[in-house]
């Protein structure tokens, strides 16, 4: 088994790519490519809702991305957070002993902004073992912004190209609780009709609530789950950026490349 495809086939960030868009994947691409060689990395820290699929069960999980990995696909995640992207996003196929996908938004005018943005393949660096994370694809050269999280280990999908960018750091067990879906939900409802398909027909689904940036000092463990079917409140969802010290001036190239997009 293999994630399923996007929709539609798109153009990959080539030279048929605006300037503007080319200099944000390259851009992004140096940022994450000297954070890793100062020995940095990138954690996001997500808060999620509807665990097991009941309302206010809520939870947060750590994702810890890899530029040296995946340089195109970290850029593309770094590309998402800036844009405010990670809100009431669903997990919208949940496979057990397979992966939990996510990353269409839902407002469908947002979808098919992004449906023209892929990124080329990054090489395979990485196996898609339990708590890995890809990019999901239509073939080659066709990235936008879906992706899994693997539940076990599925290193069948490294030949066909899945590229893991990121690994579950903490909060684990969350990720095993997110309501299984199985694939009922379909793709081009959820791209052309957004949440309110999805809210009306699936409202049991486990989402992410909100995404934020947090100071480098930030303490991982401040996610903590103690009780995955308490009613207790999470603490905001957070995106912990940790570079070298020689590096947080980076961020503000970013600033710069997203605001010539």
């Amino acid at each position: 088994r293999r994630p399923p495809p996007l929709l539609s086939p798109h153009l990959p960030c080539t030279m048929r790519a605006s300037a503007s868009a080319w200099l944000v994947c390259v851009g992004l691409a140096v940022l994450f490519a000297i954070a890793s060689a100062d020995g940095g990395t990138v954690r996001v820290w997500f808060d999620v809702d509807k665990i097991d699929g009941k309302e206010g069960n809520k939870g947060c999980f750590v994702m810890e991305v890899h530029a040296d990995w995946a340089p195109l696909g970290a850029g593309r995640m770094m590309e998402m957070l800036d844009s405010g992207f990670w809100t009431n996003i669903k997990f919208f196929r949940v496979v057990p002993d397979f992966m939990a996908q996510f990353g269409i938004s839902g407002d469908p005018a947002v979808s098919a902004q992004w449906r023209t943005k892929t990124i080329k393949d990054d090489p395979v660096t990485q196996t898609n073992q339990r708590g890995f994370v890809s990019f999901a694809t239509s073939g080659p050269d066709s990235r936008t912004t879906q992706m899994f999280i693997n539940f076990v280990n599925n290193d069948f999908l490294d030949k066909d190209g899945f590229s893991p960018f990121a690994k579950i750091i903490k909060g684990m067990e969350v990720v095993d609780h997110i309501y299984q879906i199985g694939e009922l939900p379909q793709q081009s409802k959820i791209q052309s009709e957004g949440n309110a398909y999805l809210d009306k027909n699936f409202p049991q689904l486990t989402y992410i609530s909100s995404a934020r940036v947090m100071a480098p000092e930030e303490d991982l463990d401040t996610c903590a789950n103690p009780t995955l079917a308490s009613d207790k409140a999470g603490s905001g969802a957070r995106l912990v950026v940790s570079f070298g010290s020689s590096a947080l001036g980076l961020l503000a190239l970013a600033a710069v490349l997203f605001g010539a997009v």
